[in-house]
């Protein structure tokens, strides 16, 4: 026999040394994000190729399933939501940033060609 160890069960413990205890914890888990201001933000300002418009149906769906209690199905709906939102708003600031890049090089060209004619007739 091991030194330290008693052969006795434990106070509280059934069945001697060899009870198992189990103790149950419940957590309960947190509702899931709907992503709802997102997706109107979205559909409003980045509704590029109607992926806010996607993001919104999603959002509203999985308010409803969250409403209902079903949150697998809550879940699965705001990450949809969320994905279309990723790109939404990252095709809309490419986009943005492509026409304000536009917009200066374009700027900068005419200056640039102003410049030369101004040159050329002598002012």
């Amino acid at each position: 026999m091991n030194p330290g160890y008693s052969s006795e069960a434990s106070p509280g413990q059934p069945g001697g040394p060899r009870g198992v205890q189990h103790i149950v914890v419940n957590v309960p888990t947190e509702p899931p994000t709907d992503y709802l201001v997102w997706s109107l933000c979205s559909f409003v300002y980045a509704n590029f190729c109607c992926l806010g418009l996607g993001a919104l149906i999603y959002s509203v769906k999985a308010r409803d399933r969250k409403v209902v209690g079903d949150h697998s199905e809550a879940r699965r709906h705001a990450s949809c939501a969320r994905v279309f939102n990723i790109v939404a708003l990252t095709l809309t600031s490419l986009i943005l940033s492509i026409i304000i890049i536009g917009q200066i090089a374009t700027g900068v060209k005419v200056a640039q060609l102003r410049r030369q004619t101004d040159y050329w007739r002598g002012n």
